[in-house]
């Protein structure tokens, strides 16, 4: 847009149309009546004016994105699970609106009375006219400097996608070898290898120094990542797949805000997205997070968990291999007495269809015919017998 060019949501031209010579019903030169009484002045649509107030308001780059603080007002909460408040102050108040999802992922919850700090954007809800902040996020007041730079850099990336679940990588089963990112000097190295020995001593580790408190250290952080890199391009070149890391391991102990602050560094964040490895964050205690646990492909409550998530127990994969097999000697024995009745079933098949199975077969069936045939002929002499007889004791009788 040039600079004598109005933006599309200015105001029409104000400029009076002159009077003395027209009705107080005659058209503007721009063709649009103007009321009775408005002496020629362009009269503008609601409609008009909420569009020039929201374009004024979306160009002034500093309500786009800001803080704000004062006392919530009565809290309403729609069915569709957005929140609605006034922030006030001993002067104003600033109507707010905080969308279901942003709520979803807020430990806070805003209630009448408090005094909070809320991040967002102002804007024109046109349909009412009204000026609203549409709220991403909110602290209770008194929040540090740090937990506010914190919020906002968190809100930015998580813009950015750099958090979304779907860019997360699945970490591998049984890498073969692993990379430690961390201080060689603090008890977390120490408390990882003597992990991974404990569960799976056949992995091999590679400690990539760094420094991981001060200013220095996201520098540090950074570097070790990039150092990381650079040695697993030289595995795969020289033909050692094996010796280059699957997973890494990025890691510190416990301490204040101030202290994990190296881990909030955009820079750490940003080079913990872009790392070729999956990335397994185990920075501080259970109730230390860090940004860099946003952007990793896993977080991990303390160092020594960060240890366990990457390799598989050997107790637990000795039990499983046992009852892999236990299935394969039941599977095998099961088929072969499968197959064993299979093999008797075709071997009767096969001696009933041989010749000298025939032959047999037709030998007992001749027999059964001679022994019945043999049977039945006695019987038959057996009873001419009988008639014979008969004849013979009735026949004096008859010549006498």
């Amino acid at each position: 847009m040039s600079r004598s060019e109005p933006p599309d949501w200015a105001l029409p031209s104000w400029d009076a149309v002159p009077s003395s010579s027209a009705p107080s019903n005659a058209a503007s030169p721009a063709g649009v009546p103007t009321a009775p009484g408005t002496f020629g002045v362009r009269i503008l649509r609601v409609s008009e004016v909420t569009r020039a107030i929201r374009g004024a308001v979306r160009a002034e780059p500093r309500l786009a994105d800001l803080w704000v603080e004062g006392e919530v007002g009565r809290v309403t909460v729609s069915s569709a699970g957005h929140a609605y408040f006034a922030l006030k102050d001993e002067r104003n108040q600033l109507q707010c609106v905080w969308f279901r999802d942003d709520r979803l992922r807020s430990a806070f919850e805003p209630q009448a009375g408090l005094r909070i700090v809320a991040h967002g954007r102002v804007d024109l809800f046109e349909q009412q006219g009204a000026l609203q902040l549409y709220v991403e996020s909110i602290q209770p007041a008194g929040f540090g400097d740090l937990a506010l730079r914190f919020e906002a850099l968190k809100a930015r990336l998580a813009k950015e996608g750099l958090f979304d679940a779907g860019r997360k990588r699945p970490l591998p089963v049984r890498p073969r070898t692993i990379a430690v990112v961390t201080s060689p000097t603090g008890a977390v190295w120490r408390d990882i290898c003597h992990v991974l020995s404990r569960r799976w001593p056949l992995a091999r580790v590679v400690l990539v120094a760094c420094q991981v408190q001060g200013e220095a250290a996201p520098a540090s952080i950074v570097g070790a990542l990039r150092r990381l890199e650079r040695y697993v391009e030289q595995c795969r070149v020289a033909g050692r797949p094996d010796d280059a890391p699957a997973v890494t391991i990025l890691a510190r102990g416990g301490g204040s805000l101030e202290d994990l602050w190296a881990f909030n560094d955009e820079r750490v964040v940003r080079a913990v997205v872009a790392h070729s490895l999956p990335v397994v964050c185990g920075v501080g205690h259970e109730v230390d997070v860090t940004l860099a646990d946003f952007a990793a492909d896993m977080r991990a409550p303390t160092p020594s968990a960060a240890a366990e998530i990457v390799v598989p127990d050997r107790a637990e994969f000795a039990a499983a291999l046992r009852r892999a097999a236990d299935r394969l000697h039941e599977a095998g024995a099961r088929r072969l007495a499968g197959a064993a009745r299979e093999l008797a079933v075709e071997r009767r098949a096969l001696e009933q269809a041989s010749p000298s199975a025939r032959l047999a077969s037709l030998r007992e069936q001749s027999g059964l015919l001679f022994d019945r045939a043999t049977r039945a002929l006695a019987g038959r002499l057996a009873h001419d017998r009988l008639r014979l007889g008969r004849a013979q004791e009735t026949l004096p009788r008859l010549t006498a």
